[in-house]
C-alpha cells in the first residue's frame, strides 16, 4: 500500500513539472491583478503572452492574426481613450485602437499595463488620422503640420482590454 502511495506521488509529481509550460511572458508584471475591463469581449489573462511574443509571431506569419497580450500603454488620447500606443520593447511604439471606438478612461497614466486582446494586421494610416491622433494625444500646431506622409505600420484592432492594477 505505501509503495502504491509513493509511486502515485511520484507520477503527480512528474505530471505537475511537466504540465507548466514555459510560457513566454513580459514580466512578473503580467501576474498584476485586474482594476477595469472594457470592451465587447472579456480578455482571458492566463492566455496573454508578452508584447515581444506576439511581434515575433505577427513577424514569422504576417496574415491578419488574434492575440491576446500584455503590454505597457505609453500613451492614451486624451480626448476620449479609445485609443492608446504600446511600448515594443526597443524604443519604438505601436497604436492600438478599440473596436466599435469603445473606451477607457482618459486619465488612465502612461506607463499603466493592461491586458489586450484583438487583431493585429497592417494599415496603411491616412495623414488625416495621423494629425487626428496627434490632436488626440495633444501635439502641437507645427508637430501636426510636420505629418506629410501616410504610414505604413502595424495596427491592433482591440475588441476587449482588461488594465491591470
Amino acid at each position: 500500500m505505501k509503495r502504491l502511495q509513493l509511486t502515485t506521488l511520484a507520477l503527480i509529481s512528474v505530471l505537475t513539472l511537466f504540465s507548466c509550460g514555459t510560457k513566454d511572458v513580459a514580466s512578473d508584471k503580467m501576474a498584476a491583478p485586474v482594476s477595469g475591463t472594457y470592451g465587447p469581449v472579456k480578455v482571458n489573462v492566463s492566455e496573454a503572452i508578452s508584447v515581444k511574443a506576439m511581434l515575433e509571431k505577427f513577424k514569422a506569419n504576417p496574415e491578419e492574426n488574434t492575440f491576446t497580450f500584455y503590454g505597457e500603454m505609453t500613451e492614451i488620447c486624451s480626448k476620449a481613450g479609445c485609443w492608446v500606443n504600446i511600448d515594443k520593447g526597443n524604443g519604438e511604439t505601436f497604436m492600438v485602437r478599440f473596436k466599435d471606438h469603445f473606451t477607457i478612461p482618459t486619465n488612465t497614466t502612461p506607463g499603466t499595463g493592461a491586458y489586450f486582446h484583438g487583431v493585429a494586421h497592417w494599415d496603411t494610416v491616412s495623414v488625416d488620422l495621423l494629425r487626428h491622433f496627434a490632436e488626440d494625444a495633444g501635439k502641437s500646431e507645427s508637430e501636426i503640420a510636420k505629418i506629410t506622409e501616410p504610414k505604413f505600420e502595424l495596427g491592433f484592432e482591440a475588441d476587449g482590454i482588461s488594465i491591470a492594477k
